[in-house]
């Protein structure tokens, strides 16, 4: 499977960690990523009140899905964000960029009221074409 980051002239570049867009060619199944949040294994929150241990846990859980389905992070082509506070973008950002090596995926993020439980800080799915 090839994938090539889109980065088109005329276009201002990313402010952040991603691609404007991820041409993928010879794409046979796709894995869609429900919203991911920040509970271990056992169901429990981590990282209350600390947006870079909440985003690590739930990359963690990104990535544990998508090598379930037989795929790697390299795979990975869209991710939306959602989060409670704009001021949160740049770690959320960090922490993604220790998980996206190379060219990072589109990726869209959206600053939301509220999220499923008053005490999530963020929530991340994403859209990976597997080999």
């Amino acid at each position: 499977m090839k994938r090539t980051a889109i980065q088109p002239k005329g276009v201002a570049k990313p402010g952040g960690h991603y691609s404007h867009g991820i041409v993928v060619e010879d794409a046979r199944r796709t894995l869609y990523v429900a919203g991911q949040v920040a509970f271990d294994e056992a169901g429990k929150l981590v990282g209350p009140g600390d947006i870079e241990a909440q985003t690590r846990q739930v990359m963690r859980n990104l990535k544990r899905v998508v090598e379930e389905a037989g795929g790697r992070m390299e795979d990975v082509a869209k991710t939306t964000v959602f989060t409670t506070m704009l001021d949160y973008r740049g770690p959320i950002g960090k922490v993604r960029q220790e998980f996206f090596q190379g060219d990072p995926p589109g990726n869209t993020f959206l600053v939301v009221s509220s999220l499923a439980n008053p005490d999530f800080l963020v929530e991340i799915e994403a859209i990976a074409p597997l080999p």
